[in-house]
């Protein structure tokens, strides 16, 4: 049986008081979302700066990054953050109390990631612009105050998914040192066939239908679902990538994914820490409205383990 609060429970009402997501074209249903602003997150987190920066994706166009930046002289650790949203939806707008909440409390600058949404641009280009994205701040370190040596990746759900895909091509290229990974209810497998999978398939926000209608605008093809970087879950080997924060929601579909991946890192040798948010379904950590106090958890889960991870460095 589920264990749902009651405010998962009136976020659950809420959710299928419209038609399924999954019953739109997806371009259609951005459409829609773009006309109906981002619900208001009162009681803002107070944040010293933030400012919106523009960068050459490798394909040479445009994405947007927002940099959140604490009080104080720094240079300051940096969190990488690309927000979830099935690789087909989202915006770095839904983040920004817990952006803020996290820059502030951890004394790090977060930037948060517009990385490009499929079917428009599919797999890889939403790994390709997240990999820019996290190049541009390993080479604008001084210029943001970062500390380079200093720079961790993270997201929820999709962002879980490209912040360890990140992470895993870094580490494989030579590219930027990735100092931790914080991953929010990651995907690491399209097989949509574990308990959590039978168990949540309906009913609880990111139904089995659902994931399965982003999975395939994502990737275009099922056979591309046992790729390493769609599905980390498959990579041979993870030996080697930073410590990891595994955070899930315990009414989800994920939540077996997560604790799959979570011993995969612990057998090939990488420090992890799991984390189970009781109560609560996929998506309370960009629902501000319903799940204040377990995003501010999460968030302050978030910053105790950057904290750790940087004192130890």
């Amino acid at each position: 049986m589920a264990n749902l609060t009651e405010q998962a429970k009136q976020y659950l009402e809420s959710f299928y008081s419209g038609p399924k997501m999954e019953s739109f074209n997806p371009v259609e249903l951005k459409a829609i979302m773009a006309q109906s602003p981002v619900p208001p997150q009162n009681n803002l987190p107070s944040i010293h700066q933030t400012e919106d920066r523009f960068i050459k994706a490798k394909d040479g166009e445009e994405i947007r990054l927002r940099i959140y930046t604490p009080e104080g002289e720094g240079p300051f650790p940096a969190l990488v953050y690309y927000h979830g949203g099935g690789w087909v939806i989202g915006t770095v707008e839904m983040f920004e109390a817990a952006n803020r909440f996290v820059a502030t409390e951890a004394n790090a600058v977060v930037v948060s990631v517009d990385y490009r949404l499929a079917p428009e641009n599919p797999y890889p280009t939403p790994i390709e612009d997240c990999y820019a994205a996290l190049e541009w701040v390993a080479e604008h370190a001084t210029d943001i105050n970062v500390d380079p040596a200093k720079i961790s990746v993270g997201g929820d759900s999709a962002g879980g998914n490209l912040s360890t895909v990140i992470a895993k091509k870094a580490l494989d290229n030579n590219g930027p040192t990735i100092q931790s990974q914080v991953l929010i209810y990651p995907v690491t497998n399209l097989e949509f066939v574990t308990d959590s999978y039978n168990e949540f398939a309906q009913g609880y926000g990111l139904d089995r239908d659902l994931m399965k209608w982003f999975g395939i605008h994502y990737v275009g093809n099922e056979k591309l679902y046992n790729e390493p970087d769609v599905s980390p879950l498959k990579y041979d080997s993870v030996k080697g990538l930073p410590p990891a924060i595994i955070i899930a929601a315990e009414n989800d579909v994920l939540k077996d994914e997560g604790v799959a991946y979570a011993e995969k890192l612990k057998q090939d040798g990488v420090n992890v820490q799991y984390e189970l948010i009781p109560g609560v379904v996929h998506g309370y950590y960009s629902n501000m409205d319903f799940f204040a106090d377990e995003t501010k958890q999460t968030a302050q889960l978030i910053v105790n383990f950057i904290n750790k991870v940087a004192q130890k460095a």
